[in-house]
């Protein structure tokens, strides 16, 4: 018997957004502090764009194999059934009591 894929939805903040995607590969990775994520996955392409924000999503990861967010800015991981759509969504900052660090 096969065992079924591992489908993991991320969300993750990076400059003020966040950052909903789904994968096939989360660990804790070989950089220490660092949430290893591959094998991204995303809808079928069509010709008709129905959700920009995915195709956003699809364009900035092209071609990346695999990429390391922060520990620190991993907002949850949930192993999911189904895919959703990919997205990125704007950071409520307004209620925040902490003050990130500066970005060069």
């Amino acid at each position: 018997m096969t065992e079924p894929r591992r489908l993991y939805r991320v969300r993750f903040a990076q400059q003020g957004q966040v950052y909903e995607v789904y994968a096939r590969e989360v660990s804790h990775g070989a950089l220490l502090g660092f949430v290893e994520i591959g094998k991204l996955v995303f809808g079928e392409r069509s010709t008709v764009v129905v959700d920009p924000s995915e195709e956003k999503l699809r364009t900035e990861f092209e071609g990346v194999e695999r990429f390391y967010v922060p520990a620190h800015q991993v907002i949850r991981i949930d192993e999911v059934d189904k895919r959703g759509p990919a997205r990125v969504m704007a950071g409520d900052g307004s209620t925040s009591k902490v003050t990130p660090l500066p970005v060069f």
